[in-house]
């Protein structure tokens, strides 16, 4: 559907909403009564890792106030599950397939494709970052002259204080965590029980890996708590019921087949939303979101015009919808996909392991285009100077490593690291963990055949040079980060 079409039919143009009284309404002498936008990206995150989620150790209390206050979502999916990739979706509201060198990690954003805080920046938004926004990568590269999430800050705080007065703002508060290297037992350490984890099905029970995942837990309290400052900030200042907040995460959790992968570990993503008394709090929705769709709801909600290269839709009527559940009958499914990650194939390649993926309610269907390929790298390769260098190093990734042949752990090592066939199927309502492909079962055929059909029919009507005979660009295009020893993402 067209955008244009789409705002007719739901009702959101920004004239109709200020017309009507709506969020974009500004009283006489209030002066500029456009919303703020707050929008809060941990690094590697995932869903369900939350306490509004029913996670049983993990304690999120921020982000649980803000689904409590606001809008729980459950099913938000990234574009990509890989930083660079899908942070440019985010900022440019378009699949990162049409965004050339944008599509890898390690890249950079050419300067001709429009991003929101710096379209909010031209209509009179304060705009700025702190932490880890756009990237990584060099934005520089080809001749853009500003930071694409908007100026760098020391801390929410100080964004604020520079604020002048009277003007609304836009801020992307970022963070490290909870990203690779933990401190090992941090987590036990700060009082995480180890033996109530539930672990995903899809990594072996083992004490280390328990471990380590606390460790990953600490990081994700860490985050949470940088958010419940920023909201103890904005009750201050007396400006947190007009501040549209987005708590979420960039990617799956850097575990082996969970960031970079296609698997629900990889691309679900945690996310809560609350707009003071513009949105009905308690809800909880089961649309598909995909991170594409920010960049346009921020614009809409302060009523700037939508630049038609934007894929993504607004989620402005399922934010102002009274409704839980099913929302937006369109909202039945969602696409993502990767490209290359970090130069991790056999030597000399630069290539990546190029997939595409469309997920719905019932199944999930990945099409893997280069399937002689290693989907997390290499078992040796020089470039990078690990084994299955596509997966962050880590205590987990390390004792799979070491009990590969151990019967406990030998099919979730086959399941990370092995090679796969061209197409994968799973049927997510008997196999929620994704570990059983039924592609190649009879009962399934009508299943694969149909979404596969609307997954290359998107893809086409988007553009993507994987289904379009020019997907090898996406190895060609340059690396920009360091090729010998792993770096922190």
């Amino acid at each position: 559907m067209k955008r244009r079409t789409f705002l007719r039919t739901a009702g959101l143009a920004p004239l109709a909403l200020a017309a009507a009284g709506g969020p974009l309404a500004r009283a006489a002498g209030a002066g500029d009564a456009r919303p703020n936008i707050l929008f809060c990206m941990a690094d590697d995150w995932a869903w369900p890792d939350a306490g509004a989620y029913g996670a049983p150790v993990v304690q999120t209390p921020a982000f649980d106030r803000i689904a409590r206050e606001g809008i729980l979502f459950d099913y938000a999916y990234v574009t990509a599950p890989s930083c660079t990739p899908s942070r440019n979706s985010t900022l440019t509201g378009q699949w990162h397939w049409r965004l050339g060198q944008g599509g890898n990690l390690w890249s950079t954003l050419d300067p001709k494709y429009p991003v929101y805080p710096l379209i909010l920046e031209k209509a009179g938004y304060f705009v700025g970052h702190w932490r880890k926004a756009w990237g990584p990568g060099d934005w520089k590269a080809l001749g853009r002259t500003d930071d694409p999430a908007g100026p760098t800050f020391n801390g929410f705080d100080d964004f604020l204080k520079k604020r002048p007065a009277g003007k609304p703002f836009c801020f992307w508060l970022g963070a490290s965590d909870p990203h690779r290297p933990y401190k090992w037992q941090s987590g036990a350490a700060s009082g995480v029980d180890i033996s109530a984890i539930r672990l995903p099905a899809d990594l072996p029970d083992a004490e280390t890996v328990r471990h380590d995942v606390a460790d990953y837990y600490f990081e994700v309290q860490r985050w949470d708590s940088d958010v419940a400052k920023a909201l103890e900030n904005l009750e201050k200042a007396g400006e947190l019921d007009n501040t549209l907040i987005l708590m979420t995460g960039d990617n799956g959790m850097p575990f082996p087949r969970h960031k970079c992968h296609l698997y629900d570990g990889g691309t679900h993503a945690p996310l809560a939303v609350r707009w003071g008394n513009k949105v009905k709090p308690g809800r909880r929705v089961t649309d598909f979101i995909s991170f594409q769709d920010f960049a346009p709801t921020f614009l809409e909600a302060a009523g700037v015009p939508v630049p038609d290269v934007m894929t993504g839709r607004s989620l402005l009527n399922v934010l102002l919808s009274e409704k839980s559940g099913r929302v937006d009958p369109a909202r039945d499914h969602v696409l993502t996909g990767r490209e290359r990650h970090t130069p991790a194939q056999e030597a000399p390649s630069m290539g990546g392991y190029p997939m595409r993926a469309i997920r719905t309610h019932e199944f999930l269907y990945i099409r893997n285009f280069k399937p002689d390929r290693w989907p997390a790298g290499a078992p040796e390769n020089s470039t990078r100077g690990e084994p299955y260098a596509d997966c962050d190093g880590g205590p987990t990734k390390q004792y799979m490593l070491e009990n590969r042949n151990d019967p406990q752990v030998r099919r979730t090592f086959g399941l990370a690291f092995g090679k796969r066939p061209g197409e994968e199927l799973y049927d997510c309502t008997k196999d929620p963990g994704q570990l059983r492909n039924v592609a190649d079962e009879a009962a399934y055929a009508a299943v694969k055949k149909d979404l596969a059909d609307r997954l290359t029919a998107e893809l086409r009507a988007t553009g993507d040079p994987r289904v379009l005979g020019q997907g090898d660009l996406f190895d060609e295009y340059p690396y920009r980060g360091r090729t010998k020893k792993p770096k922190k993402r």
